[in-house]
């Protein structure tokens, strides 16, 4: 059992405020696996205080990029070595397969990493431009000032990533807020940051519950809240901050769609939906969980799909066989069975799974894939995100009408197309208001913007993108006296 008796505030280990524990579930085998400390609201005061002292009154904020660079690209090197612990820690917490774990919940933060750290290097951090009034302006991009970051639980490190390194990288203090889910990743990623040599004062982590979270979001000392998470969190979030005129970022939920046209390879496409719908047990914000066929093809796509869907192997996410593991707790279970019972109430066919334990479970939050033949795009296993591995197959007439059923969503998060003509794919691409798209794949590079349209966020992450939304600028007009 990993076991932490101390919050990492300012980068040093403190006694927490408070005498409560957040207990650690294992999803798979319900066991304790974890305690740590349960922040309060006390502990932000504190963690807040020294953000804003180390950013005002130190040099931290104005040492030269390539300095801080260079502290990052030490974190960079311990985060690649303990890689594959980090992938264990997140399995045990919240039950990502161990084979999704290895490939992207500990290495794509580190991902992250040395490509913000090729973005930084490369950064204008301040430019010279000739006035349209005579002289010369100086353009100095600055940091924004202490973040406060809150991320979730179902791809913790990589959440959190994409907003400590550009923090670092800019010049920022941060304080982050853990999901009481998965607050031991982030403890454990605390302890690199001290390896690291991360000066005292940058960063402290607070596992808390909701009540801390918003506590730190409307702190007076708190510049900018980072924030991932559900859409409805996101407003509330983004109502606190226009009142208070505090920079924000929300990357929120999505009900992204995956068209397969007719030209599309089907058994290419089934085998890359694999990934792309049910990647982490269902649980991701960018999984295609709407599956869009034409008329003429539709049968053979839900054929399909069943197919796929009902010979993964579920079961104990350590074990690398294992293709669905169990969902990160009891409620979100209970979520996705009363999704699955909504899909039938609304007419909609269960050709695989439904509810019930899968084959071969006798404990653990586990629920059986399901794939959902006969499905409209008003009803609610259309809409709403269920964050589990659900797919719904929903027909289309022609490819006009596809895009229009694609942007028929109050999300544009992600989404793909599936086609042998690339030419046509790329159209599709085009007319589809979503932030991040895939050809015959889903993915994401971090050196591109990712975010959504609609109520799947506001601002954009990784690349360019995300740096600036750490920075603030400022306009300088010098005079010789």
């Amino acid at each position: 059992m990993r076991e932490y008796e101390k919050l990492f505030i300012g980068g040093e280990w403190v006694a927490p405020a408070g005498s409560g524990t957040i207990d650690v579930i294992s999803p798979h085998s319900e066991e304790l696996v974890g305690r740590v400390p349960e922040g309060t609201t006390d502990d932000v005061d504190k963690a807040v205080a020294v953000a804003r002292r180390t950013f005002d009154e130190s040099d931290w904020a104005f040492m030269a990029p390539a300095d801080r660079a260079a502290i990052v690209a030490r974190f960079a090197e311990i985060y690649a070595a303990r890689m594959m612990d980090m992938a264990e820690v997140i399995t045990t917490e919240m039950g990502s397969p161990i084979t999704f774990s290895q490939l992207a919940q500990s290495p794509a933060p580190w991902m992250m990493l040395t490509t913000f750290l090729a973005v930084a290097a490369e950064y204008p951090w301040e430019e010279r431009r000739q006035g349209s009034l005579g002289g010369e302006i100086i353009v100095r991009h600055e940091p924004v000032g202490v973040v406060g970051a809150i991320v979730p639980w179902n791809v913790p490190q990589f959440v959190t990533m994409s907003k400590l390194a550009p923090a670092l990288l800019a010049g920022c203090t941060l304080v982050l807020k853990p999901s009481p889910e998965t607050p031991l990743d982030a403890l454990f990623m605390a302890e690199l940051l001290e390896e690291a040599g991360v000066p005292k004062g940058v960063v402290s982590v607070i596992p808390a519950g909701r009540e801390v979270g918003e506590h730190l979001v409307r702190h007076p000392g708190v510049d900018k809240i980072a924030f991932t998470g559900s859409t409805a969190a996101g407003r509330r979030i983004a109502s606190i901050c226009g009142e208070q005129l505090k920079r924000v970022s929300l990357e929120l939920g999505g009900k992204s769609a995956a068209i397969i046209l007719d030209d599309a390879d089907l058994a290419a496409t089934v085998e890359g939906l694999k990934f792309a719908s049910l990647m982490n047990n269902g649980q991701a914000c960018v999984a295609q969980t709407r599956v869009l066929a034409s008329r003429a093809r539709y049968d053979e796509v839900v054929d399909a799909l069943a197919e796929m869907v009902g010979g993964l192997k579920v079961g104990d996410p350590h074990d690398p066989a294992t293709e669905i593991g169990p969902l990160v707790a009891q409620r979100q279970q209970e979520r996705v069975e009363k999704y699955i019972a909504v899909g039938q109430e609304e007419g909609a066919k269960v050709v695989t799974g439904g509810n019930g334990m899968p084959a071969g479970q006798d404990k653990g939050w586990y629920v059986q894939p399901t794939v959902f033949s006969g499905v409209d795009n008003t009803m609610r296993i259309a809409r709403e995100e269920i964050f589990g591995p659900v797919i719904s197959v929903i027909p289309f007439d022609d490819e006009r009408d596809a895009v229009r059923i694609a942007n028929d969503s109050d999300y544009g998060l992600a989404g793909s197309v599936w086609t042998a003509d690339l030419d046509k794919g790329m159209d599709i691409a085009r007319r589809v208001r979503t932030g991040t798209y895939g050809i015959n794949q889903y993915t994401m590079d971090f050196v591109a913007p990712f975010g959504g349209y609609k109520s799947s966020g506001v601002g954009r992450e990784f690349g360019k993108e995300g740096l600036e939304h750490y920075l603030e600028l400022k306009s300088i007009a010098p005079k010789a006296g």
